[in-house]
């Protein structure tokens, strides 16, 4: 190589180096501001499973309240003074866990499915097909992933 090949030492060859570290530099950053940026999304959806399980784990605290209420509609007299108001306060809770996101599910007459129901009776003589659900003894809130509890069933059987 003679001297004529070889890039001339001086204030343009300088401005070339200090561009190519600048825009490696710029790369870098972005690459980094990239990383970060989906760094912060997956924390975001971490924080927000992590809150949707709490939240669940609260509101599966408060299933049996509204178990007892229901216990106490049922045992109640027709001339019972508070029926009413427990039916009220009964109503009131249902209708915050439907706005949660857990509805109270009625699951008479469906086929029973071991991932919503849990078996704890069969009755044969039922005019309905064997495995149907032919009465909630404690019903199930909540649909698939955001289902908080089975329904406890009595399922039909055959003769």
């Amino acid at each position: 190589m003679s001297e004529h090949d070889a890039a001339p030492a001086g204030p343009l060859n300088d401005d070339k180096a200090l561009i190519e570290q600048l825009e490696s530099r710029v790369s870098e950053l972005e690459d980094q501001r990239l990383r970060a940026l989906a760094e912060l999304d997956n924390v975001r959806k971490r924080a927000a499973r992590e809150a949707e399980l709490e939240r669940a784990r609260v509101v599966r605290q408060w299933l049996p309240v509204l178990d007892n209420l229901d216990l106490a509609l049922q045992h109640a007299g027709p001339d019972d003074a508070l029926v009413e108001g427990v039916k009220v306060v009964r109503d009131h809770a249902l209708a915050l866990l439907e706005r949660l996101g857990f509805p109270r599910r009625d699951d008479t007459g469906e086929a029973f499915d071991p991932s919503r129901h849990e078996a704890v009776g069969a009755i044969a003589g039922t005019e309905t097909p064997p495995g149907t659900v032919v009465q909630v003894v404690r019903p199930r809130y909540g649909e698939d992933e955001r289902q908080l509890r089975p329904a406890a069933v009595i399922v039909s059987k055959a003769d």
